[in-house]
């Protein structure tokens, strides 16, 4: 797709598309959304002050999504595969401010410093350089991520693929999907400031999905632990994404 024909489809957004231009271009392959309830109280003391937790009749929800980012390039350049390919995964719960849902990262680790640095230097997104591996075999993922600094260890191995066929989106069957995928920004906290970052992207193509998780410690550094297996597992194979500069909101 175009950006013009990405830009086109809006009416499924909650809210109105920045009227500044977006400024990088990616695209998410094999992504895997793995999510657990959690009591709100477990979590509300590790998101900043001025964020209020998204919740889903009273819950909670926490989600580890691997997946590989492909193609990420500034608006202007082409995409150059040493530095604008590679495999991140994303801790992340749900939150909104002042009306305006969004995404809260407990940390991400991708497999390439040059986005590392650009992330927590520009977005203030807690990101972290990981060692990652990634195959595939026709819908089949394994997943390897592993990463070692001054708060431990934190690894991630798992293998997934989708189940089913594409799920009806408009579906009431599928309204917590869509509360949970749809998320059009991400807030970020550096000290006392707040950060807002739009993405746009057409609804998300999901399928049902299988997971085999044989380590999982990403949320061991925040000291959360995860209560038994995901509540949902959902896989989605590509989507293409635009994301804006970040607005400072505090």
């Amino acid at each position: 797709m175009t950006a013009e024909q990405i830009l086109a489809e809006q009416s499924h957004r909650p809210f109105a598309l920045p009227k500044t231009r977006w400024v990088i271009r990616q695209e998410w392959h094999h992504l895997l959304f793995a999510h657990w309830r959690v009591p709100p109280e477990t979590l509300r003391p590790l998101v900043p002050a001025p964020l209020n937790l998204d919740l889903w009749e009273g819950q909670a929800y926490l989600a580890v999504t691997p997946f590989v980012i492909r193609r990420h390039r500034p608006r202007g350049l082409p995409p150059f595969p040493p530095l604008s390919d590679f495999p991140e995964v994303n801790v992340r719960t749900y939150v909104e401010y002042r009306g305006m849902p969004g995404v809260f990262f407990f940390s991400l680790d991708a497999a390439s410093l040059p986005a590392v640095l650009g992330a927590r230097t520009f977005y203030h997104l807690p990101y972290y350089q990981a060692r990652m591996k990634v195959e595939t075999q026709d819908a089949r993922v394994d997943y390897q991520s592993l990463r070692r600094d001054d708060r431990g260890t934190t690894e991630l191995r798992v293998n997934y693929a989708p189940i089913s066929e594409p799920l009806p989106w408009q579906s009431p069957a599928t309204a917590l999907e869509r509360f949970l995928c749809e998320r059009y920004c991400l807030y970020a906290a550096n000290g006392r400031r707040l950060y807002r970052a739009h993405i746009h992207h057409v609804p998300w193509p999901i399928q049902q999905a299988s997971a085999e998780f044989q380590v999982n410690t990403m949320t061991a550094p925040v000291n959360l632990p995860l209560p038994g297996p995901p509540s949902l597992l959902h896989f989605s194979r590509m989507i293409d994404v635009l994301i804006w500069w970040p607005e400072r909101l505090i």
